[in-house]
């Protein structure tokens, strides 16, 4: 990978062939410039990117000049190791970290990346749609919504604390009822949240710098909560937000990670 590139997104990925395949999709039909595509794979049997779908969608985001780099990341050690292990293949300048169960909408890696350029935060990132919730409107968990005026400030968020409660927002079809609020607006729309799951693009310079996920060994091997633990630290330092719209849709399959009794930042202090 060129030391020079602007953007990578780090896909980790296990047991999943279809979705992975549904992933990449999105992927390909991105006009975004320039950006190249890092895969993990902990499948136990055959990577789920050797899946012919999912390999089709290799070759169309390689023919339209969007590498494709493919790696075995076994035995497995716990979801931050994962994260830290594409973290440590990375050379861009910003780093999208995207679950292999969301489809991205066309124009959704431009809006992202105008984003964290112009707002100049550690992190910026789309909100996954549950789209079977569509018709359930929520205002109770809406409630909580709060535009950033300008760049988003360094903000200590705990949990329990009253910036925690905005994790209502990204509740079932919620994202998706914000989007349609602010759909008429010229250009994206930046908010504070407690965090995001599934579509987060980072500076990596800050992500780096606060550590990474690099406290992957300070955890036992069954953990969840990887992903906000990360953003909590970036956004203490460095201000992160969510953007609107969002083109993140969830494809809402069963989860990989079973057992969730163990969350990072319960664990460790953000």
């Amino acid at each position: 990978m060129s030391d020079t590139r602007e953007l990578e997104v780090l896909v980790p990925t296990c047991d999943r062939p279809a979705e992975l395949a549904v992933t990449l999709s999105g992927l390909a039909a991105q006009a975004a410039p320039g950006f190249a595509v890092i895969l993990s794979d902990q499948s136990e049997g055959e990577p789920a990117y050797e899946a012919p779908a999912a390999r089709a969608m290799t070759r169309v985001l390689e023919r339209a000049g969007h590498p494709v780099r493919v790696t075995r990341n076994l035995p497995r050690r716990g979801l931050a190791q994962q994260r830290a292990r594409l973290l440590e293949l990375s050379s861009a300048r910003y780093v999208l970290y995207l679950d292999d169960d969301v489809w991205l909408e066309p124009g959704t890696l431009e809006r992202l990346h105008s984003a964290i350029v112009e707002l100049g935060c550690g992190f910026v990132g789309n909100a996954v749609q549950g789209l079977s919730y569509l018709d359930d409107y929520r205002p109770d968990e809406l409630a909580r919504f709060e535009e950033w005026p300008g760049r988003p400030e360094p903000e200590q968020v705990l949990p329990g604390s009253a910036q925690w409660q905005r994790w209502t927002l990204h509740n079932a079809a919620n994202p998706t009822h914000l989007s349609d609020a602010v759909a008429r607006r010229p250009k994206w729309t930046a908010y504070k949240v407690a965090w995001i799951g599934g579509c987060v693009l980072f500076d990596r310079e800050m992500l780096l710098s606060t550590g990474g996920f690099d406290f992957w060994r300070e955890l036992p091997e069954t953990h969840c909560g990887e992903d906000v633990l990360a953003q909590l630290r970036v956004m203490a330092k460095y201000g992160g937000a969510g953007i609107l719209p969002t083109g993140a849709v969830h494809l809402e399959s069963p989860t990989t990670v079973p057992d969730r009794s163990l969350e990072a930042y319960d664990a460790l202090s953000p």
